[in-house]
């Protein structure tokens, strides 16, 4: 069988896409956080890994409650990352590489420090500021209890009650995530033309993209009626299909009319969807012709090292983005998740946005963990459409679980009362110099998050030559799955390798990896790229190579 996405040759279909967390990449002022200087001190490096866009989470104007996805000016940089002047000349860097700019933008909600929530707060209810939020009056007879039961995202209720210019207690408003971060109301017109005009903001400056942060809460059920996820379910949803929160059918319509305004624009400019739904065929229906470009493939990077459960996600993503003329896309890490080369070494359950840390069970075997991620890594970049990599996991990077409880700055940690870690494990700034202050992040040894001391054998300078090494599979992989055309080519499933390996071919490669802990014989063919060391002619446990026809 033969699967592969609609023909199309924009940039975005075949693209590897970089994350950067700003405040954790490479910091030039000796504050102790990254910024956009940090990025463009580095853009050839980028150039040198061989990515083709670099996602930029968010560094707009932020009080930074929940690291800058609590945005109180979507069109200015926040000083602790810059001026617009400073992003200008990253942009300007970048492009002059090759290398485009995609920009994360969160419509969900804003900071309450956002000129409109405060406006918000100063006016009555039923005004035409309140309007813009998702503003409500409590239940009960004096109104001391929320419109509904929704918890948020962060733990605790997902509603927080203001006090009136009057000194009474008045009404409620949204906030799926941290009480510093109110809901809009997307069915107000006036939320959605200030969003295009960020939109051609932005554009306008020369970005090529926006990655859309929780596209698909932007819509809630009529009603808002109760609703109670089931215990351990993931914080972002992902598991269900009727959540009133999550991917209701009025989002759609949001999309099309993003898409609408980036077709004003010259050039191939794209919209990627971060969108947690349960499973490719529902994820697919964000980009559809007339809405987004891309989503995550979040059944992909939640799917366990177990060759039949990637057989089946693989098949289904692309026949599910292929049907509707998208890309399937890839990722293993990102910001909100633990890194895989720990979590795919877990041996307890780890719920999306719970995190790991001192007394979590089933904590990793680190080196189980690395082999399982290498390999893995090597699986996804020999795969047709669209992959993403986070910053660091080209060097290997763990999650970082011996975070000392007052280092830690996840809203998850406060709102749960430290039962759920949270995120703060895999945004630790990534280490440059094993020998330098913070291991190169930064110039004066300040790091907004503590680095462990095994930071010193990742960083990139002992990297840099060394054959064997985590970034010397991320060069070698990237430069063949570019030279090979990879991205834009047809998977075909081999089969008579056993339960525990997935094989398939692409691009003139044979691809196998083992999942299982029996090595297995390797097909005949020049070794391209491995994960690991190879024994003879056989695949070792936990283990992936690319073989060109002999």
């Amino acid at each position: 069988m033969t699967e592969s996405p609609r023909s199309g040759t924009e940039w975005w279909r075949t693209a590897v896409i970089y994350q950067i967390y700003p405040r954790s990449f490479a910091d030039t002022s000796g504050d102790g956080i990254g910024d956009l200087r940090g990025v463009t001190e580095h853009l050839d490096d980028l150039a040198a890994l061989g990515v083709d866009a670099l996602w930029l989470s968010p560094f707009q104007t932020s009080p930074q409650k929940d690291a800058g996805y609590d945005v109180a000016d979507y069109c200015d940089v926040d000083p602790i990352f810059g001026t617009l002047a400073d992003f200008d000349e990253m942009l300007a860097g970048a492009h002059a590489r090759g290398i485009r700019i995609i920009v994360d933008l969160v419509p969900n909600h804003s900071s309450d420090q956002h000129a409109w929530f405060q406006q918000a707060l100063a006016a009555a209810p039923g005004s035409r500021e309140r309007a813009r939020y998702m503003f409500r009056d409590g239940r009960g007879d004096d109104g001391s209890v929320p419109p509904n039961n929704w918890e948020s995202v962060f733990g605790g209720p997902a509603w927080s009650r203001i006090t009136e210019a009057d000194g009474t207690a008045g009404q409620w408003y949204l906030h799926l995530f941290d009480a510093s971060q109110p809901d809009f109301d997307w069915s107000n017109p006036e939320v959605q033309e200030m969003f295009r005009g960020v939109l051609r903001f932005w554009l306008d400056r020369g970005v090529d993209g926006f990655r859309v942060d929780v596209a698909h809460g932007l819509v809630k059920a009529d009603g808002l009626p109760d609703y109670t996820p089931p215990e351990d379910a993931a914080s972002m949803g992902g598991e269900e299909a009727d959540v009133p929160y999550w991917g209701q059918p009025g989002v759609h319509e949001i999309w099309r009319d993003w898409r609408r305004v980036m077709e004003e624009y010259d050039g191939d400019r794209a919209l990627c969807a971060e969108a947690w739904m349960p499973g490719p065929d529902i994820t697919a229906l964000w980009v559809r012709s007339d809405e987004m470009h891309q989503a995550f493939n979040f059944p992909y990077l939640e799917t366990a090292w177990r060759a039949a459960d990637l057989r089946e996600v693989i098949t289904d993503s692309l026949r599910a983005f292929g049907g509707v003329g998208a890309p399937a896309t890839w990722v293993l890490s990102n910001h909100d998740v633990v890194r895989h080369a720990s979590r795919l070494a877990l041996t307890a359950e780890n719920p999306q946005g719970a995190g790991i840390g001192p007394k979590s069970k089933g904590k990793p075997d680190p080196v189980v963990g690395l082999r399982r991620a290498r390999a893995a890594t090597t699986l996804m970049f020999a795969l047709p459409g669209s992959a993403y990599v986070y910053q660091g996991e080209e060097l290997g990077l763990p999650e970082v679980i011996d975070l000392p409880d007052e280092a830690r700055q996840d809203p998850t940690w406060f709102r749960t009362g430290g039962e759920r870690y949270g995120r703060d494990g895999c945004r630790v700034p990534i280490p440059w110099v094993s020998d330098a202050p913070a291991y190169g992040f930064s110039p004066e040894g300040a790091s907004w998050l503590p680095q462990p001391a095994e930071f010193a054998g990742f960083a990139r300078d002992v990297q840099e030559d060394d054959p064997d090494s985590t970034l010397w599979l991320y060069r070698t992989l990237l430069a063949e799955r570019r030279e090979r055309a990879l991205g834009a080519g047809e998977l075909e499933w081999l089969d008579g390798f056993g339960d525990d390996v997935v094989a398939f071919r692409n691009g003139g490669l044979t691809v196998v990896a083992n999942t299982g802990t029996d090595a297995v014989t390797l097909p005949s063919g020049v070794v391209v790229a491995q994960s690991g060391p190879l024994a003879g002619d056989t695949l070792p446990a936990d283990t992936a190579v690319w073989l060109a026809d002999a």
